[in-house]
């Protein structure tokens, strides 16, 4: 699946300003970590947003948006926008705040890795 460049960049022009943001290859398109956790995800026609679970059932609502699906199960904490519904910058700022706010109490991922004392 080829990355969407346009819906990326527009992305990335709106996280210029903020601090510790790192590019990752993921979930077949570009991941978007904020302070190492998962804040935004740019897939070839959608963003995934990374949402404060007590949200999820309400922001569902708005048209162009899905539950995230994984291995059959519905992840509260992630919501899928359609790019048909990010046409603006406003727009898409809104999507791209709400998982800046939820950023800070999120949990980081755990490291698969594991350090075991030998």
């Amino acid at each position: 699946m080829a990355i969407n460049e346009k819906l990326t960049n527009r992305v990335r022009e709106i996280f210029a300003d903020v601090a510790d943001v790192e590019e990752k290859k993921m979930f077949s398109g570009i991941a978007f970590m904020v302070d190492e956790k998962l804040c935004i995800a740019v897939r070839n026609d959608n963003i995934m947003c990374r949402i404060n679970p007590a949200l999820h059932d309400e922001l569902i609502e708005n048209p162009g948006c899905s539950p995230m699906i994984m291995k059959g199960k519905d992840l509260d904490s992630y919501i899928v926008v359609d790019e048909s519904v990010l046409n603006t910058k406003n727009q898409l700022s809104y999507w791209i705040q709400l998982a800046l706010d939820y950023n800070p109490i999120a949990q980081k991922s755990k490291n698969k890795k594991s350090h075991r004392a030998k």
